[in-house]
């Protein structure tokens, strides 16, 4: 088909309108004729529209008190500790672990990798194949991190002797714990195996964890983080993928405790090199951020808000603020994305993680038009991001005040995603997420986007319509 034939009756260039997917029209763009995409589906057949539950309650009304909630929340960190001494619930022969609940038989490759490196780390095993025999043989008691007020980056391992953040809802006193952030490639949080992991996490554990912990039993008020995660949008992050901003923030509201504490010049050089150095540092504090912002929003009846979404590279599961102890699941879904060298999506892992707590509450995938410079890690393009956050007002409920967007005049995040809105307009929660290898130790092998698969928002759907 050439330029010229595509005329009307009086021989003036067309443009093409496509109203499906984007590949479908490529062949007309690689010969310069202007196609404008529309982004339309077909509405869903059948679909009641909710606006009272069975038992009489308003939906909007309860919407907007769990939003309420959520956007009133104000999370600090306010100290650190040893998890199995402060992370409710937990004991030594426990593993808290990304996702909805599984058992070892289920578990991924990464998941199962991040056990059994977590289990030699602890000492239970003296390698990595008495580990596995450990973690298969009953002995050791697997749960979510949710059910512990945690969270975990991908594989989302915490066990008992890992040092964990501490973080305070001071609007409503909840609690919620997350590990330090080890950075990006061969880690335990992707599944990576071997004495330079080990050796790390013990790094963490014997140096960085007691200077944090020092530089912040010194600051009566702690740091807040809804003021950083705020900033940090302005400043190019969304605070999912992207949190070079947020890491550096972190690092200056630290930084003068860290001096007035530190005991060994050369420990505290170190850990400042390892934050600074660790752009993903701060993911591991926007996280349980996510998490303190949202559980006050669990319980809301008749609220058809979802207050967790979480995967453990098995399944993808979400969870509703009137039903909050119920798990929603699907399988988990494929990323695409940008791969590191030698790797291909054949190497890749189903999509794993607690991060998308972060989506859940208001930033993350939510906020990507705030961080056009996050398409250089995950794919796409700056129009992608911007995009996918004016998509997301589509379901959402509302618009947090607290976090904005620069690019869109300074409008609120989309925030408090409503299983309904979902079901309705067929647009399912865009996610950015890293990409684990799909054998244990192996490790990061990239990072993408993907969208939230659609079957456990239609059970949720069902199950709400119900109540």
């Amino acid at each position: 088909m050439s330029n010229s034939k595509i005329q009307d009756f009086f021989g003036k260039p067309l443009t093409i309108v496509n109203i499906g997917l984007g590949s479908m029209a490529q062949s007309v763009r690689d010969q310069g004729v202007p196609v404008l995409d529309v982004d339309w589906r077909p509405p869903t057949e059948g679909l009641p529209r909710l606006h009272t539950t069975q038992s009489g309650i308003d939906i909007d009304t309860a919407n907007a008190e769990a939003c309420r909630r959520i956007k009133s929340g104000r999370p600090v960190l306010v100290g650190m500790g040893i998890a199995r001494d402060v992370i409710p619930g937990m004991h030594a022969h426990m593993i808290l672990h990304a996702g909805p609940p599984i058992t070892w038989e289920r578990m991924c490759g990464p998941q199962r990798g991040a056990v059994i490196g977590a289990l030699v780390y602890e000492g239970m095993a003296q390698d990595e194949a008495q580990a596995e025999k450990l973690a298969a043989s009953g002995a050791i008691e697997f749960s979510p991190c949710h059910h512990h007020h945690s969270v975990g980056p991908m594989a989302g391992i915490i066990s008992a002797s890992m040092p964990v953040f501490i973080l305070e809802n001071k609007s409503f006193g909840n609690r919620a714990f997350a590990t330090q952030n080890e950075g990006l490639g061969k880690v335990l949080r992707y599944g990576g195996l071997g004495p330079e992991v080990y050796t790390r996490l013990k790094w963490m554990e014997t140096d960085l964890y007691p200077t944090l912990d020092r530089a912040l039993q010194t600051l009566p008020d702690g740091i807040d983080l809804r003021s950083l995660i705020a900033q940090a949008l302005h400043m190019g992050d969304e605070c999912h993928n992207r949190n070079r901003a947020g890491t550096s923030l972190f690092l200056r509201a630290i930084g003068p405790a860290l001096a007035r504490t530190s005991r060994d010049g050369e420990i505290l050089a170190r850990v400042i090199e390892f934050i600074d150095r660790n752009d993903h540092f701060f993911l591991n504090l926007s996280m349980p951020a996510g998490k303190a912002m949202l559980e006050p929003a669990e319980g809301v009846d008749g609220s058809s808000i979802v207050t967790v979404m979480a995967r453990n590279g098995t399944d993808f599961g979400i969870r509703l603020s009137s039903m909050p102890e119920r798990w929603f699941t699907a399988p988990a879904g494929i990323v695409q994305g940008l791969y590191f060298p030698q790797f291909t999506e054949a190497d890749a892992n189903p999509d794993i993680g607690d991060s998308t707590i972060t989506e859940t509450a208001g930033y993350g995938g939510m906020a990507m038009a705030a961080a056009p410079a996050i398409v250089k890690f995950v794919g796409g393009s700056p129009q992608l991001a911007t995009q996918t956050t004016l998509e997301m007002y589509e379901i959402t409920f509302d618009e947090h005040e607290q976090f904005t967007i620069p690019a869109l005049n300074f409008r609120g995040t989309p925030c408090g995603i409503d299983v309904r809105l979902v079901m309705e307009t067929g647009i399912l929660p865009q996610i950015n997420t890293g990409i684990a290898h799909k054998n244990p130790g192996v490790g990061m092998v990239g990072a993408g986007i993907l969208r939230a698969p659609e079957a456990c928002f239609r059970e949720a759907f069902d199950a709400f319509q119900r109540i």
